[in-house]
């Protein structure tokens, strides 16, 4: 099955981890979802708009950015299939890749392989990917095989550019990706509104505001919504016990994790893990 943007989606709904093959087509407007999306162009590239840049991102070189930051498709020479792969931002965040190549990711760069050769064998695992992500094979091997996939591509950038590792200031981005970013590294940890506040140097109530007009829920909801979704995945990736993951991921109590999963996925953990697993 081949899929392609849908115009029709509310800005910043989550994709979750995915890997499928989608058709490009010119974008009306921008997409915006908070993972970390990987492209591979086995024939034509395309060409992105990034927040009124121009990219062109070339065919059979991964390309890689962060989905936070406003792309659309502007143009392409012909519709010929393309894989892409998105990565939940706080997954993303566990795997601890280098600084450099995380804070360029989080400044809004687009980040191409360097050499068409490093990238001989991207279509071989794009299939195994959209093989096990969808159902018939080993989810857990091919979030193993994504991590060290981009392990790879980050060292060969910090090699290139032969750059220091420095870590990005909190004032280069704004402050509801400010917020994003705190909540992704910090909600497994009893984190609250007034932490998220302090954190981001704004009013707890202020900050509440703002991401709640981007995002269209309050932080509390984007916080059990980070860690439901983090349950969903060791729930399908791991044999750990239901209780060792509710407190894995954030919840001190089993019983609100119970109704919060249940709001959000229509049934319970244990049910979730006989579907999907």
């Amino acid at each position: 099955m081949i899929s392609s943007f849908d115009e029709r989606r509310n800005e910043f709904k989550p994709y979750g981890l995915t890997c499928e093959l989608w058709s490009p087509s010119l974008m009306r407007k921008p997409d915006r979802h908070n993972e970390i999306e990987i492209n591979y162009f086995p024939e034509e590239g395309i060409t992105y708009l990034f927040q009124g840049r121009k990219v062109v991102a070339p065919p059979r070189r991964l390309t890689v950015f962060w989905g936070l930051v406003p792309h659309q498709i502007i143009d392409f020479e012909k519709a010929n299939p393309y894989y892409v792969c998105t990565v939940p931002f706080s997954l993303f965040l566990e795997w601890k890749l280098s600084t450099a190549f995380v804070d360029s990711l989080l400044k809004g760069e687009v980040i191409f392989e360097d050499k068409e050769e490093n990238s001989n064998y991207d279509e071989f695992l794009f299939k195994n990917w959209l093989n096990d992500i969808n159902g018939n094979g080993s989810t857990e091997i091919a979030l193993l095989e994504i991590h060290a996939r981009l392990s790879r591509m980050s060292i060969r950038k910090l090699s290139s550019e032969r750059k220091e590792q420095v870590a990005m200031q909190t004032n280069e981005i704004s402050h509801v990706e400010r917020i994003t970013v705190f909540i992704a590294q910090n909600y497994s940890e009893p984190i609250k509104v007034s932490d998220i506040g302090q954190a981001v140097g704004l009013h707890p109530d202020h900050a509440n505001s703002i991401f709640k007009k981007t995002f269209g829920s309050t932080l509390s909801e984007y916080i059990t919504e980070e860690r439901i979704s983090h349950a969903q995945r060791k729930l399908v990736a791991t044999d750990k016990s239901i209780t060792d993951i509710v407190f894995d991921c954030g919840f001190n109590s089993i019983s609100r994790f119970n109704a919060a999963f249940l709001k959000i996925n229509g049934c319970t953990p244990r049910e979730y893990r006989k579907r999907y697993k």
